[in-house]
């Protein structure tokens, strides 16, 4: 907590009005309620919404149609934003019977709202941190929001590695990467390692639809090179790879946003939300000038033409897979040999609405599943390997 913070209460046990107050309490797990939030329940939440971003005025159009598209995709009801507001503990009240997942779910719905906002106004991340606090929440990316207010972009970078997914980054995450010598940071590039290159070309030996193939197929469609070669992406990163392929979605900006979304929401490690909010950091706002050791900023991809709906599908998707799965910190190699339908069956990889395709998510075989640049990188590829292109299905 930084002191001082305008629209801020530095007292923790102090609320809005100046009140003392302790956290809302968690239920007794024999009072817990696990079921799917219903339509009033609903309707209280998205008061509690509405009152911590405008209590008096409306949504941005872009904060409006993510809500309505997150909450329509994980419920099945539309949320309520034209009910009363109601005050950050009334909120916290509204969750009194919901366990600790269930509350920093949704104040991380919250945040990620406060995110796309250009610029993010104080009193909405104070309220923001209040709603936190009184659902006894503790979300890493409450920093970030601060960071983003207050203009200290070059802090936030650093506060995604101190307060998300990558905080608690050890030799033991690296094994699944398959690299030879230890990294000095998670999202470090490794461009002379023969050994991982060769592991990674040897892939292209496995049987066609195999997952290892396809996904040599998705880097030949595209030029990437392989992790352990100059010029290639830092391990870690190519890890999201293998879920373009698995997940069905291409390699745009905008399925970039899809796949870490899809991402964020199977792991139910909270601080794999950060992934969400820094490709949103990157890809919508610009607040981030580069994210994951390769992505560089390229804003206003989220607020495009159906992109919410498609992320807010990617979320549903997330959540829907079975169990808990880190797709980061997924021994893929160990699965490259299996059929792709029988990798996304072990997982639980549910199908995309038809709303979302229709939006325009594609995966990474068909028109639009790839980039104007990754397409002549593709070409270029081929050349230099002396043999015909191939995009697998995809174009621009």
């Amino acid at each position: 907590m930084r002191p001082g913070w305008p629209g801020r209460v530095d007292d923790p046990l102090v609320s809005e009005d100046n009140v003392v107050s302790v956290p809302v309490s968690l239920p007794d797990p024999s009072t817990v309620n696990l079921a799917a939030p219903d339509a009033d329940e609903i309707v209280a939440l998205s008061r509690g919404i509405h009152g911590v971003i405008a209590p008096d005025g409306d949504l941005s159009p872009l904060q409006h149609l993510l809500v309505e598209s997150v909450v329509k995709a994980m419920t099945g009801f539309p949320p309520d934003l034209g009910a009363r507001p109601i005050s950050p503990r009334e909120f916290a009240q509204v969750m009194s019977d919901r366990d600790q997942m269930f509350r920093t779910r949704i104040v991380q719905l919250v945040i990620l709202l406060v995110l796309v906002q250009q610029p993010i106004p104080p009193d909405v991340v104070g309220r923001t941190s209040m709603l936190a606090r009184e659902a006894g929440v503790d979300e890493g990316m409450l920093a970030i929001a601060q960071d983003f207010a207050s203009g200290s972009l070059g802090l936030a970078s650093i506060d995604f590695d101190r307060n998300g997914y990558t905080a608690g980054w050890d030799a033991d995450h690296e094994r699944v990467l398959h690299v030879s010598s230890r990294l000095s940071t998670a999202w470090d590039a490794v461009v002379d390692d023969p050994a991982l290159a060769l592991q990674w070309q040897e892939l292209e030996d496995l049987p066609a639809g195999s997952l290892g193939r396809r996904v040599t197929d998705f880097y030949r469609a595209r030029g990437f090179d392989y992790p352990g070669r100059p010029g290639s992406a830092p391990p870690l990163l190519a890890q999201h790879d293998w879920v373009h392929v698995v997940a069905d979605y291409g390699t745009t900006v905008e399925a970039e946003l899809e796949v870490f979304a899809f991402i964020a929401r199977a792991n139910d490690d909270m601080r794999a939300f950060s992934l969400l909010a820094m490709v949103v950091s990157l890809f919508e706002t610009g607040y981030l000038a580069t994210g994951a050791g390769l992505f560089q900023s390229d804003s206003g991809h989220l607020s495009r033409a159906g992109v919410a709906t498609r992320v807010a599908d990617a979320m549903r998707r997330g959540a829907r897979c079975t169990g808990s799965i880190d797709f980061l910190q997924t021994d893929w190699f160990s699965l490259a040999h299996l059929p792709v339908d029988e990798v996304r069956a072990e997982f639980g990889v549910i199908p995309k609405e038809a709303e979302a395709v229709q939006q325009g998510s594609v995966g990474p075989w068909e028109a639009g599943g790839i980039s104007a640049f990754q397409w002549k990188a593709g070409q270029a590829l081929a050349r230099r390997q002396g043999r015909d292109y191939d995009a697998f299905g995809a174009s621009v």
